[in-house]
């Protein structure tokens, strides 16, 4: 049964690269329909599992997954800023950053990786991780973003999206474990020093109410420019409030 079905995988396309065998067709075969792919190219995909370090211990003919690689980063970053941009109206371009940079980086990405179950179908010498989980992650980590590439190229953008949002974005905004950046004090500070401005000051402007019930109000000041003002049941959360809107202020 198993013979038949890479048979009938084999005849179903039509290969310029003459060295796939029937052990790397089952690959794609299996990966194509575990992750619901449609495949047209199986190419695509065998080239997207192929870690540079097999070249090592494969025949002649095989290119590497680094070019794949390239493409799916970029796409997955855009489509992930798409995302952010909309759904996050009156958020500054700090908070987008470094939101966009906590779902797509390597521990983001080795966990979805984890989910497909990739380390079964990725290509690759054993020796260049050298029994290291660092190593291992960052294998995995490149196999996921040559794989969007992959399907990028085969299937268009919106069925890119709908693999991104399945394996990367649902599960990291689900889980948590990538949450939203909301340490508004930090962001501005990065945002001033990045753009070379002084740094920001906060200064308390009023303190109302009973002892049990206060309401603190801090402005923030960047040179002598006030950029924002914020208030909160205590003077961290009122300066949190006032670094968000001038994190707003500035992006304007």
């Amino acid at each position: 049964m198993h013979n038949r079905l890479v048979q009938k995988f084999r005849n179903k396309f039509k290969f310029k690269n003459k060295i796939i065998d029937d052990s790397h067709l089952n690959i794609i075969r299996e990966l194509s329909s575990y992750l619901k792919l449609k495949v047209t190219n199986p190419e695509y995909y065998l080239k997207a599992l192929t870690h540079r370090s097999y070249l090592e211990i494969s025949p002649d003919g095989f290119k590497s997954n680094e070019r794949l690689e390239f493409l799916g980063d970029s796409i997955l970053g855009f489509v992930i800023a798409e995302y952010l941009f909309h759904e996050f109206r009156d958020e500054s371009e700090g908070f987008l950053t470094k939101t966009r940079s906590r779902i797509v980086n390597k521990n983001a990405l080795t966990d979805a990786a984890e989910s497909m179950g990739l380390e079964k179908f990725v290509l690759y010498d054993k020796r260049f991780i050298k029994g290291t989980q660092e190593g291992f992650k960052t294998v995995m980590a490149d196999a996921v973003e040559a794989l969007i590439g992959a399907v990028y190229l085969n299937n268009g953008i919106t069925e890119t999206k709908k693999f991104i949002y399945k394996w990367i974005l649902e599960p990291s905004l689900k889980s948590g474990k990538y949450e939203l950046d909301k340490n508004f004090k930090g962001q501005l500070l990065e945002l001033t020093h990045s753009k070379k401005l002084e740094p920001p000051l906060y200064k308390l402007v009023k303190e109302e109410g009973p002892e049990h019930d206060k309401v603190f109000t801090i402005d923030v000041f960047i040179g002598k420019n006030k950029m924002g003002r914020g208030t909160g049941k205590n003077k961290k959360s009122a300066e949190q409030a006032a670094a968000r809107k001038a994190m707003s202020e500035l992006s304007k």
